[in-house]
């Protein structure tokens, strides 16, 4: 016990933990006879650092399962309940770190929607404890960290893997305040700030207009009331924080990841309607008491998004390559030997051979000439066979049987004047291959469920062989309808009657195939039709269908924020993923936490207990 005449004692402290005050054990002492304490001066600066870096329960984690294992770690770590203090303040308590669950979880929801605070959190004062603030900044930190190592360690793979293919000039350095990893984390972390921060704000903004004491601003302001008093009020507005996407350049990447978050937004809108009955309707119950929503047809579902995307790919690569996507292409024409040949060993050295693309070129070329016919020049030596913007093609058409009356023919299989005869080749020759690249990607995409092996090794198999089944037809239906189409339509076809458009068709035909793999394609349809849709922008803005606005995809971005939102706020259940749902409860800053899946847990409870 110090005493009134000097100091106390502070040599057995440790310089982290600070002890509680007691004001009765000893007297006040002036500024000029006793020195400030070292565990009293807390210093702001490094109890924001930790706060910002870790809170008190991540702490109480690591310090169980890591420090607490590690002798010299447990010697010179701080404990828990000293970390708490300095981090919180003086005036924490235990309980903060081992907190109590709440007794009912829809309550719990509700009251950290109206706080913005996370459920079984403390920390509503401003001072102390693991704030809402305090929080947000530490995940937003977490994510900047994150999506910058990840970015930069993309960014030097794909720097590597280009290197290896062109050994040329090294691109140029950009200074690191403009580099692409930098922007984009920065980009990532200030949605999930401003994200949380609006949402709360929101929030709070609503909770005090519905309050009695403001009436009369609700009756001076209907319209604005109205609106901010909205149940979706905080999810729509907490969506413009997607505005701060437009801190990342304006690049390919940033569409795409307009076009995923698009996507996903607009199907847990369909989905909400079809739950609600607004889109199949209700139909009366059997005996005539009541109405029950009717289910979805068994035909409908995503595949029939294929055909139409298929066929818009198709007419984009033709006409539009720049439009097109060109890993997906390069994996197709990979895998059609049948109609892209590679050149002969005896192929003269001064003699170019028409590459894929050079035949997708001429395919255009036919198309805007309306399809001429092919004359062979066995028949014809001494005469002009090909038109003058088709000359590439000489090498390969030489080669072609004279009776071949298609140009088209005779440059997709010119060895072989039957196209039916090729249409089943193509099934002969790809089939097996695509078949053993499938059967080996889903293996490897199984390894994760090895016990399933062990205890129901027949019906692993059966699932593993079948969906490797399906999406083979599929995929080699799709290619080898594409590219037979071409010839299909112009043997049976007048030459001028859809030249350009007959591609589209042969797309739309081709994309029929996924009816096979309707049931687990969803998302290799939904890959399709997002590539797709960005295929299509680019396409208008090249031919001026319509203009390019500045920033667009950024609204566009935060507008599916706040349908996603708006989504949740009305029925969780509209987003089937459970890891979805618990994306957008921690986006909110409301935790980790499925709250559609225990609201429907308390509801069944009480349903329970009426009726004991």
């Amino acid at each position: 016990m110090a005493s009134g005449s000097g100091p106390p004692r502070l040599s057995a402290i440790p310089p982290i933990a600070i002890p509680s005050s007691n004001a009765g054990s000893r007297p006040k002492a002036t500024s000029a006879s006793a020195p400030k304490s070292k565990a009293s001066a807390v210093d702001p600066v490094l109890r924001n650092a930790l706060r910002y870096t870790i809170s008190a329960r991540e702490y109480e984690t690591l310090h169980r399962y890591v420090i607490s294992r590690s002798r010299i770690l447990r010697k010179r770590a701080p404990t828990v309940n000293a970390v708490e203090k300095y981090i919180n303040g003086e005036s924490s308590h235990r309980g903060s770190v081992n907190r109590e669950t709440a007794k009912g979880r829809g309550k719990a929801k509700a009251k950290a929607t109206s706080t913005g605070l996370e459920p079984g959190e403390v920390g509503g004062r401003g001072g102390g404890g693991d704030s809402f603030n305090a929080r947000a900044v530490r995940h937003a930190l977490r994510v900047f960290v994150a999506t910058g190592i990840g970015a930069k360690a993309y960014e030097i793979l794909l720097a590597r893997v280009k290197g290896q293919k062109e050994s040329g000039s090294s691109p140029k350095k950009q200074p690191f305040y403009k580099s692409s990893p930098l922007r984009l984390s920065l980009s990532l972390s200030t949605i999930l700030l401003l994200y949380r921060l609006l949402f709360r704000f929101f929030t709070r903004l609503r909770a005090q207009l519905l309050d009695p004491a403001a009436a009369p601003f609700r009756q001076r302001n209907p319209r604005t009331s109205n609106t901010l008093t909205s149940p979706y009020a905080p999810a729509v507005g907490a969506g413009l924080a997607g505005l701060a996407l437009g801190i990342f350049p304006a690049q390919q990447l940033r569409m795409t990841i307009m076009i995923s978050v698009m996507f996903r937004a607009l199907e847990f809108g369909w989905n909400l309607l079809e739950d609600e009955g607004s889109i199949w309707g209700f139909r009366a119950r059997a005996g005539g008491k009541g109405m029950v929503k009717r289910e979805r047809p068994w035909w409908f579902g995503s595949w029939m998004l294929q055909p139409v995307a298929m066929g818009q790919l198709l007419h984009a690569t033709v006409f539009d390559r720049e439009s097109s996507p060109a890993g997906f292409l390069d994996f197709i024409f990979k895998h059609t030997t049948t109609y892209l040949h590679s050149a002969p060993a005896n192929l003269p050295s001064g003699v170019k051979w028409p590459g894929p693309w050079d035949i997708i070129d001429n395919l255009a070329e036919m198309a805007k000439l309306n399809w001429p016919p092919f004359i062979s020049p066995t028949l014809f030596p001494n005469q002009p066979t090909l038109p003058a913007t088709l000359t590439t093609l000489a090498p390969l058409t030489s080669q072609a049987y004279p009776i071949i009356t298609s140009l088209s023919c005779a440059s997709l299989h010119p060895a072989d004047p039957s196209c039916l005869r090729n249409y089943v080749a193509f099934w002969v020759r790809s089939f097996p291959k695509m078949g053993r690249f499938f059967l080996i990607f889903y293996s490897m995409l199984m390894l994760p469920r090895y016990k399933l092996l062990y205890n129901a090794p027949l019906h692993l198999l059966n699932r593993l062989l079948s969906r490797a089944l399906r999406l083979t037809t599929f995929a080699t239906g799709a290619m080898s309808t594409a590219w037979a189409s071409i010839c299909f339509f112009q043997t049976w076809l007048p030459r001028t009657f859809l030249p350009t458009q007959r591609f589209f068709l042969g797309g739309f035909l081709a994309g029929l195939w996924a009816f096979v793999e309707r049931r687990e394609g969803r998302s290799i349809f939904l890959y399709t039709a997002r590539t797709s849709v960005d295929s299509l922008w680019k396409v208008g803005v090249k031919r001026r269908w319509w203009r390019a606005m500045r920033g667009g995809d950024v609204w566009l971005f935060a507008l599916a924020l706040a349908i996603t939102g708006a989504v949740y706020e009305r029925d969780a259940r509209a987003i089937r993923e459970a890891n979805v749902r618990k994306g957008v409860s921690w986006l909110r800053g409301t935790g980790f936490r499925d709250w559609g899946l225990e609201d429907d847990d308390e509801l069944d409870r009480e349903d329970d207990i009426k009726e004991d």
